[in-house]
C-alpha cells in the first residue's frame, strides 16, 4: 500500500510500495545499517521486480531526481540512501535458485548473504562472500567481496558469471563473458556506478560443515601475535583461512565471564577439509604464546557466516577506515599494538582479511578489482549504539589509519571507505580507473547513479 501523498504517475507504473516523509513507515524505510547516517530521501520505491526497477529509473530520470541504490544497506558510508532524491529499495527482491547440477546459484539484487548461504546449504555449496550474514549480495559483490572463502575460492567477483543490470536509459541488459564484456569486466568490483543488478549469477563450491571459531591472546601480546600470524598464514595451505583482529570479548555466555570486556587480539578461522588436517595445519598458530581462549571445532558454513550478526545488529553508530596490506613490518606492528591498546568502545575493531591464494590468481587487469597484490584487505572499525561517543570512535579509527597508512600498499577496498573523495578512489582502482571511466562514459555519460564511490564518465 502506498502512502496518500507519493507521487501518482509514479504509482500508476510501479507494483512495489512508494513511500514518501507523509508515509507512517518513512522514518524505518530511510535507515540504513551505519546509525550514523540521517539522510530525508524524497521517495522510496520497494521495487517487487525488474519491471519495478526499470520504472523507478525511468520515474527519477525523468523528474531529475537524484537515486541511490538500496540492497542490504550495509553500506559504511550509507550510500543506500541520498537526501532529497529516490531510493530504490531492492530489500523485496530476494529470490535465490540453486542449480546443484551446474554448481550455480542465481540471486536478486535485494537478497542478503544469509539468504544465499541458508539457499545453498541444502546442497552443500556456497558462493565467497564476506563475514556477517545480514549483509546485502549486492554491495558487497559489486566491491568485490571479501571473506571466509578467498583464499580457496577467490573474491566474490572471481565467481560472478552474469549479472542482469538496468541502465541510465532504462533499459536492462546482461552482462556476462559473452554479452556486453566491457560492462561485465566492470561491475566485478566498480561498485553500483553503472546500474542497479537485479539478479546476480554465481559458480558455487562445495562448502559444508568447516572447522572455525576463534584463538585469542591478551592484547598485550598483539604484536608478537600479528607478526607470527603474517609469517604464518601466507604460507598456509588455501583451505586454511584466518583473519586477524583486536577486540573487545564480549559478554555472552560463549566466553568464560572473567574475559568479558576484556580487550584481546585474536584469529577468527574458517577451515576447509578433513578436521584432523585442519587441526594440525593450523597447531603452529593457535599454539603460539599463551592463548587466554579457543572454541575451535566442526559447524555448519552458515553458522560461521552470521557468528557476529548478534554482536553487530542495525541502528549501531559506524565510522570505517581501510587499506589494502602487502606486509606489515615492525613500524606497524608496533603501532598496531598501540592502538589496540586504545580500543575506544567495547564494538570497536580492526580486521585483516587475507586476500591472498587463489584471490591471487587473476591479473589486476581482469577485471575492475585491481588490488592482486595485495595479501589482506584492513578495515578500522569505530562502532558504538550510542552517538554520543561517535566523537570518540572517529578519532581513533583516523588516528590508526593515520599512522598505518604508510606501510599499506595505496588503495582501499571500496566496501570499507566512507565518503574520502576522488583521489581515493582513483587510488583504490589504480591503472584500471581510466578504463573504468571510459565505460561509465558508455553506459552512464551524465553520471546519473553518482551516489556511490562514485567512477566519473571520462570527458
Amino acid at each position: 500500500m502506498s502512502s496518500p501523498g507519493a507521487n501518482t504517475q509514479l504509482q500508476t507504473r510501479f507494483r512495489g510500495e512508494v513511500i514518501d516523509a507523509s508515509h507512517p513507515a518513512y522514518d524505518s524505510a530511510r535507515k540504513v545499517y551505519n546509525g550514523m547516517i540521517d539522510r530525508r530521501p524524497r521517495l522510496i520505491v520497494r521495487c517487487v521486480d525488474a519491471a519495478d526497477v526499470i520504472a523507478a529509473v525511468n520515474y527519477a530520470r525523468e523528474s531529475g531526481l537524484k537515486p541511490a541504490i538500496r540492497g542490504g544497506g550495509h553500506n559504511g558510508a550509507g550510500l543506500g540512501v541520498c537526501e532529497d532524491g529516490l531510493v530504490i529499495d531492492l530489500s523485496r527482491m530476494r529470490g535465490v535458485h540453486v542449480d546443484p547440477a551446474a554448481r550455480t546459484i542465481r540471486v536478486e539484487g535485494g537478497a542478503t548473504w544469509g539468504d544465499v548461504d541458508h539457499a545453498g546449504h541444502a546442497f552443500g555449496l556456497a558462493v565467497p562472500s564476506g563475514t556477517i550474514s545480514t549483509t546485502g549480495v549486492g554491495g558487497l559483490t559489486l566491491g568485490g567481496g571479501v571473506g571466509h572463502l578467498s583464499r580457496k575460492y577467490g573474491l566474490t567477483v572471481d565467481n560472478l558469471l552474469a549479472v542482469d543490470i538496468v541502465l541510465a536509459d532504462g533499459s536492462l541488459v546482461t552482462a556476462s563473458a559473452d554479452k556486453n564484456q566491457d560492462l561485465y569486466w566492470a561491475v566485478r568490483g566498480g561498485g553500483g556506478n553503472f546500474g542497479v543488478v537485479t539478479s546476480f549469477l554465481f559458480r558455487a563450491h562445495p562448502v559444508h560443515t568447516v572447522l572455525a571459531g576463534p584463538t585469542l591472546w591478551p592484547i598485550e601480546q598483539t604484536a608478537e601475535v600479528l607478526r607470527h600470524y603474517s609469517e604464518f598464514l601466507p604460507a598456509a595451505p588455501e583451505d586454511i583461512n584466518g583473519f586477524f583482529a583486536v577486540l573487545t570479548v564480549p559478554p555472552v555466555p560463549q566466553f568464560p565471564s572473567h574475559l568479558h570486556l576484556k580487550k584481546t587480539c585474536g584469529v577468527v578461522w574458517c577451515c576447509l577439509g578433513p578436521a584432523e588436517k585442519a587441526e594440525k595445519e593450523t597447531a603452529p598458530m593457535r599454539s603460539f604464546g599463551k592463548p587466554v581462549f579457543e572454541h575451535f571445532g566442526s559447524m555448519p558454513f552458515p553458522a560461521v557466516q552470521s557468528m557476529f550478526d548478534p554482536l553487530y545488529p542495525p541502528g549501531l553508530q559506524w565510522y570505517w577506515k581501510g587499506d589494502f596490506v602487502k606486509e606489515i613490518p615492525d613500524e606497524a606492528l608496533a603501532l598496531h599494538a598501540r592502538h589496540a591498546a586504545a580500543l575506544p568502545t567495547p564494538l570497536s575493531s580492526m580486521h585483516l582479511y587475507p586476500i591472498d591464494g587463489a584471490a591471487h590468481r587473476p591479473r589486476s587487469s581482469d577485471m575492475a578489482f585491481h588490488f592482486r597484490d595485495a595479501n589482506w584487505a584492513s578495515v578500522i572499525v569505530g562502532v558504538d549504539p550510542d552517538p554520543r561517543n561517535n566523537d570518540r570512535i572517529i578519532e581513533w579509527a583516523r588516528k590508526y589509519w593515520d599512522d598505518l597508512h604508510p606501510y599499506s600498499a595505496g588503495g582501499s577496498y571500496v566496501n570499507f571507505m566512507m565518503e574520502e573523495g576522488q583521489e581515493r578512489i582513483k587510488a583504490t582502482y589504480r591503472d584500471n580507473y581510466g578504463r573504468l571511466a571510459a565505460i561509465k562514459q558508455k553506459y552512464d555519460p551524465g553520471n546519473f547513479f553518482c551516489v556511490n564511490q562514485n567512477i566519473r564518465p571520462a570527458a
